[in-house]
């Protein structure tokens, strides 16, 4: 990746482009870190909610007030679809109020993962799709590298098992999966990339059934339908760009 990132051309010298993916690295190390606090005062299922679930809202509203993009009533109902699938999802997985401080957390978390998207958009409209995403990764790595110092967490003493993982994570996850991300989001706009990231809950379930055996129950289907049916909305809404 990184020598991809050094390819020459004014596409890869481009210093605007680097500071935006540079900036979305360390809004998605606010996201990753507020979503993970958030897990320790309420539930998985509940912070997943808010995170997934209101970060194509947030990613609508900011494209509306500050980047003058304008959808059309199909698009306004496909996000109210989309976030109405991931409540149904959420509540079959077993989301449940808490007493609040975690909610909102993870409300800040979403906010963090939007102007991720964002910037993320913005980079990619300079930069090549590994370039993005080699800038990005290593501002979230020295976010988080800083953040594991001061806390004291320690680097090594890890088994076998957990390198292997961490590896798994790191070429399947990080370079894989988000090089994928990163080249739809040079692609589509910004809102439509984000809701379109909701079909990871969709796809969990599916995988659930087929490697952990978990059965696939109504609520959590009818859930998944939402999610897809607002995905497709979004695609098929009439855009324009307000001068």
């Amino acid at each position: 990746t990184f020598l991809l990132a050094q390819r020459t051309g004014d596409v890869a010298r481009d210093p605007h482009g680097r500071r935006w993916a540079l900036f979305a690295g360390a809004l998605f190390f606010g996201d990753l870190w507020l979503w993970h606090l958030a897990m320790h005062h309420t539930g998985a299922a509940n912070a997943t909610l808010l995170v997934g679930g209101l970060s194509p809202i947030w990613v609508a509203l900011f494209s509306f007030l500050f980047l003058r993009l304008r959808y059309g009533w199909l698009g306004w109902a496909g996000q109210a679809l989309g976030l109405g699938g991931a409540l149904i999802l959420a509540l079959a997985k077993g989301a449940r109020m808490g007493d609040g401080k975690g909610e909102v957390i993870a409300v800040a978390a979403s906010f963090c993962y939007a102007a991720f998207t964002l910037a993320m958009g913005r980079a990619r409209q300079r930069l090549q799709a590994t370039q993005t995403l080699f800038w990005m990764s290593l501002s979230c790595l020295v976010c988080f590298g800083l953040v594991a110092l001061v806390q004291g967490h320690p680097f090594s003493g890890y088994t076998s098992t957990a390198w292997w993982s961490l590896l798994g994570l790191g070429l399947v996850v990080q370079v894989l999966a988000w090089w994928l991300n990163t080249w739809g989001l040079g692609h589509v706009e910004p809102a439509l990339g984000a809701i379109g990231l909701q079909g990871q809950q969709v796809a969990t379930i599916f995988l659930a059934w087929a490697f952990l055996h978990e059965p696939l129950r109504p609520l959590g289907l009818l859930g998944a339908l939402g999610i897809v049916a607002g995905i497709v909305m979004v695609a098929a809404s009439p855009k324009r760009v307000v001068a």
